[in-house]
């Protein structure tokens, strides 16, 4: 099988990095293995405009800006677990409100997990997006939103690679 490039800043279209970091406390706890790692490490790049997420690494860090506008939302630093593996070791979002709409240190701890593992990964990652749906709900106050609707609207579709 070959391997695919990396996506990198220079190969996106539009990137703007996050203007106004907020440390998210709640990271988290998943441990990534070395395989999973090395396939985060490549990125992932929207191919239309379903996809709303693009996502790049930098000496360990990855990168998650909106597809659409390029912005940066979500810079997630990794570090190698003893043992083998990778964990999220600090992360940090954007605050600033004209740029990102933020909700809540557990809805930012979700929508990370979600984005490398249901995007980048392509894993189903059901009880993340089920997770995504509750804390959507509770936070809205609106009961009546139906889940695809959430999904779509926080991760947009996965085109098949």
């Amino acid at each position: 099988m070959i391997e695919p490039d990396p996506v990198t800043r220079s190969s996106l279209r539009r990137v703007s990095p996050i203007v106004a970091p907020m440390s998210v406390a709640t990271r988290p706890e998943r441990t990534w293995s070395d395989e999973q790692w090395k396939r985060i490490a490549l990125g992932y790049q929207a191919r239309d405009m379903d996809e709303k997420w693009n996502v790049f690494v930098e000496d360990e860090v990855a990168f998650l800006h909106r597809s659409w506008t390029g912005n940066g939302i979500y810079e997630a630093s990794f570090s190698p677990v003893p043992g083998g593996g990778w964990r999220i070791s600090a992360l940090v979002v954007e605050s600033d409100p004209s740029r990102y709409r933020r909700r809540s240190d557990q809805y930012d701890r979700v929508m990370v997990e979600l984005v490398l593992s249901g995007i980048v990964l392509g894993e189903p990652a059901v009880d993340l997006r089920a997770e995504l749906v509750a804390l959507t709900t509770q936070e809205s106050g609106r009961a009546d939103l139906p889940a695809g609707v959430v999904e779509h609207s926080a991760l947009g579709l996965r085109s098949p690679r």
